[in-house]
């Protein structure tokens, strides 16, 4: 949860024609403007000509963390991800035949997300930090402008802005996905020390999911067929539920809860 005090994180422009845009990001997110990055603020949200982007100040600053689901690693993946035989695909239940809706009740940079709609399903996304949101909201965006991606975005993904377990008690059964995908934040752990310093920068804003259990156990009241719940490999299963299967990739494991009405 987002529980950050506003007082360091600052919103800028990087240049003069963007100063409106970064005012009103600012308060829209109940933080403050800033004309420059002053080390007074431990952290920088930029709205550059480019994207958004998360930064952080002082001699320890990391590299800028944003979205862009039109190049990069994404890209990549998106064009030899290994399709629906990779782990991700195989823990959602993607198989011949079966395309399921997913509710990703932990959006965080939508990466996950993304996989997901490139391979056929409509992923309802739900983010609670204010920030992760904007740097979300802001890569959609960008992707729907972009030929090789505008219909993954427009046509499979989608993105509220609020608390998960709210959000997920609310619906009525008509809107109920066939899976619950969770993601909880946990510390990123990676070959690369620059792109971890960048990770740990986003994490130590938005802090630890601390109602895991709480999360697992309305994903379990909401989906149709399966809950999803993506874990570093050697960790724990969330307070010891009982796992249906796992899978299992270099650093990562899925376990995967099947619901009632899906036996």
């Amino acid at each position: 949860m987002d529980n950050t005090p506003s007082a360091i994180v600052a919103v800028i422009a990087t240049t003069p024609g963007l100063c409106a845009a970064a005012q009103s990001l600012a308060t829209e997110l109940h933080l403050p403007y800033s004309v420059n990055a002053s080390p007074s603020f431990a952290f920088i949200l930029a709205v550059t000509p480019d994207h958004i982007e998360l930064r952080t100040t002082g001699p320890e600053s990391t590299g800028a963390v944003y979205v862009d689901f039109a190049a990069g690693t994404l890209a990549h993946r998106r064009r030899f991800g290994g399709g629906r035989g990779q782990p991700l695909a195989r823990a959602v239940g993607l198989k011949k035949g079966a395309t399921p809706r997913i509710l990703d009740a932990t959006a965080g940079l939508g990466r996950d997300a993304f996989v997901l709609a490139t391979l056929g399903c409509t992923v309802h996304m739900i983010e609670r930090s204010p920030i992760s949101m904007a740097l979300l909201r802001d890569g959609l965006q960008r992707a729907g402008n972009d030929a090789e991606t505008y219909e993954i975005v427009k046509n499979r993904m989608a993105l509220t802005f609020g608390n998960a377990c709210s959000v997920m008690s609310s619906l009525h059964d008509h809107a109920r996905p066939d899976v619950v995908y969770l993601d909880p934040m946990y510390p990123h752990r990676t070959k690369s020390a620059q792109v971890k310093k960048e990770m740990r920068a986003l994490q130590s804003i938005i802090g630890q999911d601390t109602d895991t259990a709480e999360l697992l156990a309305t994903a379990l009241a909401c989906a149709r067929q399966r809950v999803v719940v993506k874990r570093p490999r050697l960790a724990l299963p969330i307070m010891g539920s009982r796992v249906s299967m796992t899978i299992e990739s270099k650093n990562t494991r899925y376990d995967v809860y099947l619901t009632s009405l899906s036996h």
